[in-house]
Formats: C-alpha cells, structure tokens, sequence
C-alpha cells in the first residue's frame, strides 16, 4: 500500500465522518412528512450546516474516488470505514462524552481489523471479469437487498427502519465505489468521451441520490447511534464483494489469511457497532408534535 492511497483514503474518512455528523444535526429537523422523499433534500438544502455536511461529503467522496482510481477497492474500502473514528471525534466535542471502555475498546477493533485485513489479504490488482452476467447478478442483489430493506424501513420507520435504511444506503454506497473505481478505468482507456459513453458514470449518479436520500431519512428519525454503524459496516462489506467478485481484486486464500481476514472484518464490524453506539453519539431526536386531543366540554 503506498502513502499516497494511505493519505488519500484517511483524509477522505476524515471527511465523510465529520459531513455525516453535520448532515444528522440537520436532518432530525426536518418534517417525518419528508420520510423517503426527494422532497428532504430541497428542505434540508436551506440549512447551511447541512450544506456544509453535504460539502465534507463531496469532498470525502472525491478523495475516496481519488484512492480507488490508484488501489484496489478491497485496500481503500476498509480504510474508509475509519469515518466512524472522525464522526466520534466531533461528536465528542459536542456531547462532552469520554472514551472510556467501550470506546478504546472499539478504537482498537476498528483499528486492528482494518490492519489484520490489509496484511493478511494483501489486496493486489487483477484483471476484472469479462463475464457481464457475473457482474449484473452481483450488483442485482446489492440492489434489490436495498429495495426489500428500504421497503421493509417504510412499516417500521420510528424502530428499526433507520438502521434499515442505513444497511441499504452502504449496500448501494459499495455498489457506487465499485461503479467510481469503472469509470476511472473508463477516464484512462479512453478519456472523457469513453466516459459519457458507458453506463456506469450515470449510473453511480443514480445510485449516490438515492442512498443520500435513504440515509437523510435515517438521519430524520433516529440517532447517529442507530443509522451510521449500519452504513459504516455495510458499505466495505459491499464494496470488498464488487471488488472481489467482477473487478479483478485479489486476496491471498490460504487457510491462515482466509482466518485473519475474517477476524479483521469481524473486528471492524463489532469496532463499528461499539463506536457506533457509544454515548459520545448524539442520541436527540426531535420527536413529532402530536395534536392535542380534544376536551369534552
């Protein structure tokens, strides 16, 4: 792994943690009226600490595109995961909350899963499937585990329905990586016009509102408590299987890295969720003003 995607992938953690923040602040005001709606995203475009979550994000995102054009997705996706560190640091800040237990105890899982995974997989380039069937049926069911999930969220939207929305937001985030990671490739065959040419730039277009507007409705109804661990953990997750699956990824399959790669991505999962739930989290939530019942004279 060079310096360069080190630095690329961090800085864009970094970012994506503190824009996720900043977007949760904002978006738990916005009317429940707005749930899974295009509409949240014109409301919330009023708010400028929401601009400026959005702003980290973009920034985040391009860095992260900037990491996955010079290394493989199955390298730059599990240092990505690290935004959760950078949206627990800010979040201290505002609740005043420290570490404690549970929260080095996360910090070292986190941090110690992303590194046994990297070293033990040792993610190296290769040449992506030519087989488009093997492609779309990959993407198909990231897609449509999304849509039963998000259609699910629609029933149980105050309960679990955040943290279903979120798990559906990172399938999709992956999907995009991957998609970012095609277009790159694109830009370098053939330059713009080989870009505007094929599906994928749109496509990964397509994919970024949808998920902004999964997770913005996330963020409407619940805590970062309950939404961000969900997209923290799926979105590696998703993206590694793209990667692996029809990129041309390659991990070491020995029985001992096949081990140390599943207790790093266990590690980063379960270091997820710790950090993810921490009281260091902002946990209000605006709750609906209820009408008054009426009195019996």
């Amino acid at each position: 792994m060079s310096l360069q995607i080190l630095i690329l992938a961090v800085t864009a953690a970094c970012c994506l943690g503190f824009g996720f923040v900043l977007q949760q602040n904002a978006a738990r005001k916005a009317p429940l009226s707005d749930f899974l709606s295009p509409r949240i995203l014109l409301d919330l475009m009023k708010v400028p600490r929401w601009l400026g979550g959005i702003g980290l994000m973009v920034v985040g995102m391009a860095l992260g595109a900037m990491a996955l054009g010079q290394g493989e997705i199955s390298l730059v996706e599990p240092l990505l995961a690290t935004n959760l560190l950078f949206a627990l640091m800010l979040s201290r800040r505002q609740t005043k909350q420290p570490l404690g237990r549970q929260g080095w105890t996360g910090l070292a899982l986190l941090a110690g899963g992303v590194t046994a995974f990297i070293m033990a997989g040792q993610p190296t380039g290769g040449t992506a499937t030519s087989d488009p069937v093997r492609q779309w049926l990959i993407i198909g069911v990231m897609v449509g585990v999304a849509l039963l999930l998000t259609t699910y969220a629609k029933r149980s939207r105050l309960s679990s329905g955040p943290a279903l929305l979120a798990t559906a937001a990172g399938l999709l985030y992956g999907v995009q990586d991957a998609l970012t990671r095609m277009t790159g490739e694109r830009f370098a065959e053939g330059g713009m016009a080989e870009v505007f040419t094929s599906w994928q730039p749109y496509a990964v277009v397509a994919l970024g509102l949808t998920g902004l507007v999964l997770v913005q409705s996330a963020f409407e109804t619940a805590s970062l408590r309950m939404s961000l661990p969900a997209l923290t953990a799926a979105q590696p997750l998703a993206g590694i299987l793209c990667g692996v699956g029809f990129l041309g990824d390659r991990l070491r399959t020995d029985a001992g890295a096949l081990a140390w790669e599943a207790a790093g991505l266990s590690g980063i999962v379960v270091g997820i969720i710790m950090l993810g739930t921490h009281s260091a989290m902002p946990s209000g939530v605006l709750q609906p003003k209820r009408t008054p019942a009426l009195q019996t004279p």
